[in-house]
């Protein structure tokens, strides 16, 4: 036997290591970054380790094995994903939790400046959407934050 020949036998005989060390590895990454695509890839190198065990020739090891992770990545990971995200608390916070916020007038608001005080009690400097100005006690709702001020615009009772 030549060279070439005794080096893939080895790496034949020895495969079966090379796929529990990426599984292990492909594990280990999942673990920090807990996006599942790792896990499927996981999984694609345990088909791999078992067409190793039933004696598949290293090339086509490989083939069935990465199309194995593609199927998982494209097929098994959406679901999965979908599965635990819907739990997720619907409830919006910090900047987007404002937004359209209602709450009443303090000063009078112009473009340039305003105070208002929001339903949830935060008090904010102000200023008018489309430059209408706003009387002071007049119901406002929140439209958009900038930095630290609330542009806001007039709603009527009965969209408070």
């Amino acid at each position: 036997m030549d060279g070439f020949t005794t080096f893939i036998t080895v790496i034949d005989e020895w495969a079966w290591i090379g796929w529990i060390v990426l599984i292990a590895l492909f594990l280990v990454i999942e673990m920090l970054t807990l996006d599942l695509t790792f896990l499927m890839l996981s999984f694609g190198g345990a088909v791999g380790l078992v067409t190793d065990l039933v004696g598949v020739p290293i090339w086509a090891q490989v083939i069935i094995a990465g199309a194995a992770a593609a199927a998982f990545v494209f097929f098994l990971r959406p679901p999965l994903l979908h599965r635990l995200s819907r739990d997720e608390d619907p409830t919006p916070t910090n900047l987007d939790a404002l937004l359209d916020q209602r709450g009443v007038a303090l000063t009078d608001i112009t473009q340039g400046s305003g105070q208002v005080k929001l339903g949830n009690g935060d008090t904010w400097t102000a200023r008018s959407f489309d430059g209408t100005p706003i009387s002071q006690g007049s119901r406002i709702a929140v439209t958009e934050i900038d930095g630290a001020t609330a542009i806001v615009h007039p709603v009527t009772e009965e969209d408070f």
